[in-house]
């Protein structure tokens, strides 16, 4: 049985010959020869750095951008490969990526390319001097100002925020639960007894037998007809009386709400 063969190798002639066509003419058919013969390479950089995340079909499709970028700007009289001028480009734009991405809030970009240089700083001069690092000694490593590193420093707690499904361990038996199930939620109990008290606040407005009907049709969920079998009085008086009951507690609702509203 024959093997099928595998596709050859450009060399890199031929990739710098495709490369000059497109630079020189825009021409398609070369673009796209580059991209299909790559599109591997990005996708197992793009792979590298997506570990652990959801979103490995936007680092390549970043990666794809990288590469289409550095055909655009690959000078084949640098005497380099393509490869090791296309490998660094597409890495830069995922890095570039990751570090926009994965901010929670708002940071400028200036924090943003200081905050990683103070944590390799950090991690330097602890292992140099044996204990944590001052902020002035930090500022005078990097030429920068102490409140250029605190502020980074701040900022850069909003960095990689947890998931609201991240599991925490609560015990030492392994439990766990996640930080959703840690967040505070508003009780609806405490809607209902103070909607409760405003009701109650306005029920002297109402005549007895208004509130014997408010209460049989609203608290006791009986029906006009039930109601008006229980207090002796016909369906059409319970709806009567419901109507003016209530008319009566929505006038006094809002001038509870509004005092100066007559």
């Amino acid at each position: 049985m024959t093997q099928p063969s595998r596709p050859i190798k450009p060399t890199k002639e031929e990739i710098d010959a495709l490369i000059l066509d497109f630079q020189s003419t825009e021409c398609q058919a070369a673009q796209t020869a580059l991209v299909e013969h790559y599109t591997a390479l990005v996708g197992s950089l793009a792979r590298k750095y997506s570990k652990g995340r959801s979103f490995h079909e936007d680092l390549t499709q970043v990666g794809m951008i990288g590469l289409l970028g550095a055909i655009r700007r690959y000078d084949p009289n640098m005497g380099k490969s393509f490869e090791s001028f296309l490998i660094p480009t597409v890495i830069g734009e995922i890095k570039r990526f990751l570090r926009d991405k994965t901010w929670s809030v708002h940071v400028p970009r200036r924090i943003k390319d200081l905050w990683p240089k103070v944590k390799t700083v950090v991690d330097e001069l602890t292992y140099q001097q044996q204990r944590s690092p001052k902020i002035v000694e930090i500022a005078e490593y990097l030429e920068v100002s102490e409140e250029e590193v605190l502020e980074a420093m701040e900022m850069g707690k909003s960095y990689q925020s947890a998931s609201v499904d991240q599991s925490i361990e609560t015990g030492s038996e392994g439990s766990t639960v996640t930080v959703l199930d840690m967040v505070g939620s508003r009780e609806k109990g405490f809607e209902e007894v103070d909607q409760r008290l405003l009701l109650e606040s306005v029920l002297h407005v109402l005549s007895d037998r208004e509130k014997e009907i408010i209460h049989c049709t609203f608290v006791e969920n009986m029906s006009q007809k039930d109601t008006g079998e229980y207090l002796g009085i016909s369906q059409m008086h319970v709806s009567r009386l419901q109507k003016k009951a209530l008319e009566k507690l929505r006038k006094a609702l809002a001038k509870e709400a509004y005092p100066g509203v007559t």
